[in-house]
């Protein structure tokens, strides 16, 4: 199994999550039912994470089939663009379902539901034009495989990275930066959940949340520039892979500490089982662990 045979796996998880969790919102709003809506907020920020991966092993598979004399690459840029193009509300629609869970707010639920209505739009454009890669069969009879006018922000974000020789080096330091932010906050996080900081309330210690969310948008926004710019220097690493698993784990491990309200947090603490709280704690340490692992030594592992 390769990268290839995963975007298979994942390219119609975007979509179908989302119109998932459209019908889950849209029943919420209609039954109004906080737990449908919760519900929903949790599909919108899991199919958020999912759509990385499945964005990014797309790459993978594009450098397996470039070599078929038949393949359409003008149609596999527009795939990729009209992809990119989708994934951007898809992930600000996750984080707006996140924030929603950590605190609701009345224009959450309206804003989540725009936004996730434009990105399954955009998302079925994207899976539309990469049909017509491999899939003859939905094109009118006599038809061929066109790559529609549209905007191109993943050969946008390429060309920014490489055409202005300051780009890497600051998107390097904000990684950095967003990674501190990230992993200080679930550090501090997953040490109350497990007992050691007794004597600050986890209500307290879940305010810092939001800024671990920072942190995960930096990263996100600046290693995909990364990957726009040298995508075969991350899908041929086999350790990038290992990174992108954990990243997805780490990603929903962010989702525990919000599945009660902030002002039930105590209550929450209490009535918990403490083997639960610090398996789950000590197993978000771990995979954070990884993906800086990971991150560091992705120039001297799993290189072809």
């Amino acid at each position: 199994m390769n990268l290839a045979h995963l975007h298979l796996l994942l390219n119609h998880v975007p979509t179908i999550g989302f119109g998932l969790g459209i019908g889950l919102l849209a029943a919420s709003l209609v039954r109004d039912s906080e737990d449908l809506r919760r519900a929903s907020y949790v599909v919108f920020f899991g199919v958020a994470l999912v759509a990385i991966p499945a964005y990014l092993s797309g790459s993978a598979a594009h450098y397996i089939l470039k070599t078929e004399p038949d393949l359409a690459l003008d149609v596999v840029t527009a795939h990729q663009n009209a992809a990119m193009l989708a994934l951007i509300p898809m992930e600000i629609a996750g984080f707006m379902g996140w924030l929603a869970l950590w605190r609701f707010r009345r224009w959450h639920p309206p804003a989540v539901l725009v936004l996730s209505i434009v990105a399954v739009v955009l998302m079925a454009r994207a899976a539309n034009i990469g049909g017509q890669i491999r899939h003859p069969e939905i094109l009118g009879a006599g038809a061929s495989a066109y790559a529609p006018p549209w905007p191109s922000p993943a050969a946008m974000g390429a060309a920014f990275v490489l055409d202005n020789p300051w780009v890497w080096p600051i998107c390097e330091v904000l990684h950095f930066v967003g990674l501190c932010l990230l992993f200080g906050v679930m550090l501090l996080v997953n040490l109350r959940m497990a007992g050691f900081i007794d004597g600050v309330p986890l209500a307290d210690v879940n305010r810092l949340l939001p800024w671990a969310m920072a942190g995960l948008g930096i990263n996100i926004i600046t290693g995909m520039l990364f990957f726009l710019a040298a995508p075969e220097q991350y899908t041929q690493n086999s350790a990038f892979t290992w990174k992108m698993g954990l990243v997805l784990l780490g990603g929903l491990s962010l989702l525990y500490p919000t599945m009660f309200d902030q002002e039930q947090a105590s209550t929450f603490d209490m009535l918990h089982a403490a083997s639960t709280r610090k398996l789950i704690a000590a197993c978000s340490l771990v995979i954070w662990i990884g993906v800086i692992f990971f991150g560091r030594f992705l120039p001297y592992l799993g290189m072809e």
